[in-house]
């Protein structure tokens, strides 16, 4: 199958349901310019802050993208091209786009309220306490998995037999990938400070601000091939869990919004070098188009494992609490939901096919086809092997690291996946923030009206430490131990958020029958994968087999599925309560 054919046609569906099926939900919904946003009225100066729409964009896209849309493709591509293209492109427009804008619109018109108060106000106290438990269960998993990553994408071992490395290598031919990585993250960090200072503290229009952002984005990426950081993979994710602390606390124009906003230029690059390769090397997709009901190498189903695998690329609850959590308190007009809210996710889904394609042009080449010809097991490797290995053809180069083309575009593709679980992370953890603090604030009340031991854990201090403890520590783990729960934690969180949104439009008139079949659908899918995992944990525990990982999974989805269920009850007995009352 012609890789050009397969962007072209997702494309224009993609861009169809944007201006169709998105301009329906906004008028469906009641969408309002003249609508004031809470940016506005509840203007702190920290949290809530009015937005350059652009810089918001910025700031939502990079935080919802991540490196998922890449992963969740490319680990998914085992089924074969179509199941993992239908769902992309089908789940993107019917299912995550109207996720996301619904938990934006929700939160706006619940004065930047997090979902928790979307629930709160609409199904009762009871459910917003059960689902803050369970998004704050999520988050540690998000903050765990990232940390992991993270942590895992920046240090640098020596071979062995070979000395220690330095803190500090210079020289192309002295600086792996990792410390690279790593150098290059830190100075973004630079750079969004200096950024964000000049914008909002000096006033310097976006436009020339920009310019100079991408001018020092291009110096940063060149700093960091030929200067590298190594440390210690346990001293990593100690600087990670200092940062997101900062990135929690400190207001959002000084670091959040402006490093956010500044990395999605390299995530648009990179999107733009891929459709470049795709478009100019004419190649074609090698990936088998479907490889039957159960994937050839792990015997997994593709019901529930193909939706929950593909996870960002199509829908994931994470972008609920992005949404509800930091992007609705930074909206300066409800003219811009739309094409934040619903158009962002179509973007990412439009980067899960470019992925898609990416593994399915060097499918023989990795550890999913078999390959061994440059051991492309990764999905960050396989991504950006496959765009390497198409720009090195459009040149007529070979697909090596012998050809300087090739590397470069290779190593560049690398750096910019692993920026954006940093941003991930650093989102991820300002929620934890918020939502940790609403569990000892009771109804009515302030933070200034508490006292004791609910005035204490709800500071904000207190609140993102406790997180980034939990957090960071569960990210000493091996991967392989949080992510198998995470990915159904996250697309369950989906369908509750769907929930959530669904009981609020019913309350107040509005038509919420777009939800009714996806949310069921997610649910369906994501509990029926806990359940199994329990059910697969529970055999190696009876068996004597498992170790603390497993012992973890086990637990954390019994936790997940009883909660989802309980609020699952609340929300139909509340849904059907109404439509009873309507009929009446």
């Amino acid at each position: 199958m012609s890789a050009i054919l397969i962007l072209i046609i997702a494309v224009a569906l993609l861009a169809c349901g944007y201006i169709f099926y998105g301009s329906f939900l906004a008028k469906q919904w009641g969408v309002d310019p003249s609508h004031e946003t809470p940016a506005h009225t509840s203007y702190d100066g920290k949290d809530f802050v009015p937005a350059n729409p652009a810089v918001l964009m910025g700031h939502h896209f990079s935080s919802i993208a991540g490196a998922g849309p890449i992963n969740g493709p490319i680990q998914a591509a085992v089924f074969g091209w179509i199941p993992v293209f239908l769902w992309v492109v089908i789940g993107g427009i019917f299912f995550g786009a109207m996720h996301d804008f619904g938990a934006l619109f929700a939160s706006i018109r619940h004065n930047g309220g997090s979902i928790g108060e979307v629930i709160k106000e609409n199904m009762g106290v009871r459910a917003q306490r059960l689902f803050t438990i369970f998004a704050l269960l999520v988050l540690i998993l998000v903050i765990a998995s990232f940390t992991a990553v993270v942590a895992g994408t920046f240090v640098s071992v020596a071979k062995e037999g070979e000395a220690a490395l330095p803190f500090i290598t210079v020289g192309r031919d002295n600086v792996s990938g990792n410390a690279s990585t790593a150098t290059t993250s830190l100075l973004f960090i630079v750079i969004a400070f200096i950024f964000g200072f000049f914008v909002y503290r000096k006033n310097v229009k976006i436009g020339p601000a920009t310019i100079v952002g991408v001018i020092g984005i291009v110096l940063i990426v060149i700093a960091g091939l030929n200067i590298g950081v190594n440390m210690s993979r346990t001293a990593w994710v100690i600087f990670i869990a200092v940062y997101i602390m900062l990135a929690s606390l400190l207001p959002v124009w000084m670091l959040l919004q402006p490093r956010d906003y500044l990395s999605s230029f390299l995530l648009y690059g990179m999107m733009a070098v891929a459709v470049v390769g795709i478009v100019g090397s004419g190649m074609k997709v090698e990936l088998p188009a479907f490889t039957g009901w159960t994937a050839p190498a792990t015997g997994a189903a593709l019901f529930p494992t193909l939706f929950i695998t593909v996870a960002c690329g199509a829908v994931s609850g994470f972008h609920s609490l992005i949404g509800s959590g930091t992007t609705s308190k930074q909206l300066d007009s409800e003219k811009d939901a739309k094409v934040i809210g619903y158009g962002a996710m179509i973007v990412e889904s439009a980067l899960a096919v470019i992925a898609l394609i990416a593994v399915g042009v060097v499918f023989k080449e990795t550890n999913i086809g078999g390959g061994e010809k440059f051991l492309l097991s990764a999905p960050p490797t396989i991504f950006a092997g496959g765009i390497a290995t198409m720009v090195a053809t459009m040149f007529g180069g070979v697909a090596d690291f012998t050809n300087p083309v090739y590397d470069v575009t290779y190593t560049l593709l690398t750096l910019a996946v692993s920026v954006f679980a940093l941003t991930s992370l650093d989102s991820g953890t300002r929620l934890a923030r918020y939502m940790f603090a609403e569990l000892f604030i009771p109804e009515g009340k302030t933070r200034d009206d508490l006292t004791g031991a609910a005035k204490f854990f709800s500071h904000p201090l207190v609140a993102t430490g406790v997180m980034v403890i939990v957090g960071c520590g569960m990210g000493f783990l091996k991967l392989s131990q949080i992510w198998g729960v995470f990915g159904a934690a996250n697309q369950l969180l989906a369908g509750i958020a769907m929930l959530a949104v669904a009981t609020w439009l019913g309350n107040i008139g509005k038509n919420n029958k777009m939800f009714f079949v996806p949310m069921v659908f997610m649910l369906a899918a994501t509990l029926t994968s806990l359940v199994m995992t329990i059910v697969k944990k529970i055999g190696l525990i009876a068996g004597g087999g498992a170790a603390w990982g497993d012992w973890f999974q086990m637990l954390w989805s019994v936790g997940l599925v009883v909660l989802a269920v309980i609020l699952v009850i609340e929300g139909v007995q509340i849904l059907t309560k109404k439509k009873e009352q309507k009929a009446a």
